[in-house]
């Protein structure tokens, strides 16, 4: 059996990011399809691949998954070292990468992912320093109450740090503070062979074109 995974273009695609960094830290071989976000044609080349119109999508061998929390779910089922051990881990865990799938919306909307960007910002408003202050508050919990045997949520990485991979990226262009454990949190994902494998993989003049003047 052999997979592919459909994802947009590295430099902006969050949850293209979410899926394939599983897929790389649980050593599941893959090839990839990367699609040029931003374009004219990006719609329809998605559709080639994925009936719902959007990226990530899963293909293994004609059977197709896709959103990024399911696609992470379907992989965990081959790699169960994706979620942690202890089953209130497990439980804590993916209640809050469902957090992330459905919330922080203010944080998403004035913050968008650009692995390359480096935007200040300044005046943060009430809503994204809402969201800021509740995930402070939700990785510090998790990092002290599951994570003392490694550096990340639950210690080991799991589909929890994949689901919020994309928000340690925001906070690191647009510059914006949390607390020290949180940022040793931050600069422990940003460390990843495979999120550098992304960062890298960002900067390549084909994962970007400018969209005709």
């Amino acid at each position: 059996m052999s997979l592919t995974l459909v994802i947009g273009t590295k430099r902006f695609s969050s949850w293209s990011l979410r899926p394939w960094l599983a897929l790389k830290v649980a050593g599941i071989a893959f090839e990839e399809v990367e699609i040029a976000l931003r374009q004219p044609d990006t719609k329809a080349d998605i559709l080639k691949h994925s009936p719902s119109g959007k990226v990530p999508l899963l293909d293994e061998d004609g059977f197709k998954v896709w959103d990024s929390l399911a696609i992470c779910e379907y992989l965990a089922e081959r790699a169960p070292m994706l979620w942690p051990r202890n089953v209130q881990a497990r439980a804590v865990a993916r209640a809050v990468a469902a957090e992330m799938h459905s919330g922080f919306m203010p944080l998403r909307r004035d913050c968008p992912m650009d692995v390359l960007g480096d935007t200040p910002m300044t005046g943060i408003p009430d809503e994204v320093a809402a969201d800021l202050a509740r995930i402070d508050a939700l990785w510090s919990d998790c990092r002290a109450r599951f994570g003392v045997s490694g550096p990340f949520l639950f210690g080991d990485f799991s589909i929890a740090d994949a689901m919020y991979a994309p928000v340690v990226t925001r906070l690191r262009t647009c510059h914006l503070p949390v607390g020290k454990a949180s940022q040793a949190y931050c600069d422990a994902v940003m460390a990843l062979p495979a999120m550098r494998e992304w960062v890298e993989g960002a900067r390549t003049p084909s994962d970007f074109r400018p969209l005709p003047s």
